[in-house]
């Protein structure tokens, strides 16, 4: 397997990291959105964020919060973004499951260009949510 994520979370591949533990690391980017642009990752190779155990899942979330206060506190950040790819379709370009965390500031030029849809009708918008329910308690 030739995991660029694998290989730094191994070691074999350099990066600045921010945090470590025995499940997860963080390190920056190295093609940021904005300066300070940090990864979140499991150690443990997972594709997927629909694979990492849920333990590991929460230590990610936890740690992309604290990464995003020393933002505010350390890079003086009005606020910050997490994102999460998953799958090409998604814009997953690494295929290693991971956190996105950018700190933001009104002046940083970047936008996200999300589009808006709507739903046919409120029929249709409570069978997509009973659907997602149904999918969530299996």
């Amino acid at each position: 397997m030739d995991c660029i994520f694998c290989g730094i979370a191994e070691g074999k591949i350099p990066c600045v990291k921010v945090y470590e533990d025995e499940l997860i690391l963080a390190f920056l980017d190295i093609a940021p959105i904005c300066k300070g642009h940090v990864l979140v990752i499991p150690k443990e190779h997972h594709q997927s964020i629909a694979s990492v155990p849920e333990a590991t899942a929460g230590r990610m979330t936890r740690i992309a919060a604290r990464i995003g206060i020393a933002f505010k506190r350390e890079l003086d950040a009005d606020g910050f973004n997490f994102h999460l790819s998953d799958g090409a379709c998604a814009g997953q370009v690494v295929m290693h499951a991971h956190i996105h965390v950018v700190p933001r500031n009104p002046e940083d030029g970047f936008h996200w260009n999300w589009r808006q849809l709507k739903y046919a009708s409120e029929d249709e918008t409570k069978a997509i949510a009973e659907k997602i329910k149904q999918r969530i308690k299996g």
